[in-house]
């Protein structure tokens, strides 16, 4: 396969607002070297998180970087390269994946990742549907039954604070196809109250009122609670709907103003999920992330998970991806966004 020797890729150098016209800019360059353990994947789509925005808009606050910071953290795309300790993937296959944060990003024509975070991209699904389910997937995966450690069998509870993003999404889904859990998950507005319930949702919560709203269900306490959105504001509610011995986790750091120890009493464990630690460390379960993909294609392609894909975004340029940072960023998107490239 002939591949180009240079290739464009889309990101910043310094942390401004996305109105700026200088907030992404584009340049031209080599394709990236292929590592032993990496494949190298000609995309040809992939979609905004919010880790996105936060990485633009941290990164570089008080100073320019030296190098261009591409970000980009869910992609599908095509096999163009293997590296010599590639296992299980070959030149054409179609691939999809959440990356690692220590590389560029996906916001490029061409990408290297580790081959063990990455697996076969839904057959059924269109690169656009199958390039927003990655990273949500990963990180509802892991909380789930990595971090909360919820066994399928259970019939317990549990609340799901941001149910209609796109990780909440796939949370309250993977709950009701692998466990016996009761799922309430949060919404606010007739859209996403309505979203949650197709997702699979038993009860619907209100955050802010999350406390009586869940009481109206005769639901005195939930076993476990898996936070996606304010930490902080919502810490309070927390303590008190979480039963004794009952187990959060949450993705959203906090700076300060949170009495960790109001869970003492009820013997509560508190645990963060971070998508990218495995990558990040390259732990020894590093393989697990294919493998979590892996299922999460058989469950799609069987029909009992969907794609949370609601917009769709056509070209791979700076309008496009501006566009994709500016709904991202005004925090009110229900599932997820794609770019096709």
């Amino acid at each position: 396969m002939s591949l180009p020797s240079e290739m464009k890729m889309i990101g910043f150098k310094k942390s401004l607002p996305i109105t700026a016209i200088d907030s992404l800019i584009e340049v031209v360059a080599p394709l990236p070297t292929i590592g032993d353990s990496e494949i190298l994947v000609k995309i040809t789509a992939s979609s905004i998180n919010p880790a996105d925005a936060k990485v633009r808009i941290r990164s570089a606050k008080d100073k320019v970087l030296e190098q261009l910071r591409v970000v980009g953290f869910d992609a599908v795309g095509e096999v163009v390269g293997c590296g010599r300790d590639v296992v299980g993937f070959k030149l054409g296959d179609r691939v999809y994946y959440a990356g690692d944060v220590t590389h560029q990003g996906a916001n490029a024509e061409y990408q290297t990742v580790d081959y063990r975070i990455a697996a076969h991209a839904p057959a059924s699904l269109s690169d656009e549907s199958a390039a927003v389910m990655p990273l949500a997937t990963l990180t509802a995966w892991e909380a789930l039954f990595d971090r909360l450690r919820i066994r399928p069998e259970e019939k317990k509870t549990l609340l799901v604070i941001g149910g209609a993003g796109g990780v909440g999404s796939i949370a309250i889904q993977l709950a009701k196809q692998l466990t016996n859990l009761t799922v309430i998950a949060t919404a606010s507005r007739p859209e996403t109250t309505q979203w949650v319930i197709d997702m699979g949702a038993d009860y619907v919560a209100d955050h802010y009122r999350l406390v009586e709203s869940v009481r109206d269900h005769d639901i005195q306490y939930v076993d476990y609670i898996f936070n996606l959105a304010d930490t902080k504001d919502h810490w309070d509610s927390m303590v008190e709907l979480i039963a004794p011995q009952g187990m959060i986790s949450s993705i959203v750091e906090f700076d300060g103003g949170i009495d960790l120890s109001a869970l003492q009493g009820k013997s509560v464990g508190f645990i963060w999920e971070f998508m990218f630690t495995r990558s990040l460390f390259k732990t020894e379960d590093i393989q697990k992330q294919h493998e979590i993909l892996f299922q999460a294609a058989n469950l799609i392609d069987s029909g009992r998970l969907k794609s949370t894909l609601t917009t769709t975004l056509d070209g791979f340029n700076i309008n496009t991806l501006k566009e994709a940072h500016r709904l991202i960023e005004t925090g009110k998107t229900i599932g997820k966004i794609a770019i096709k490239y």
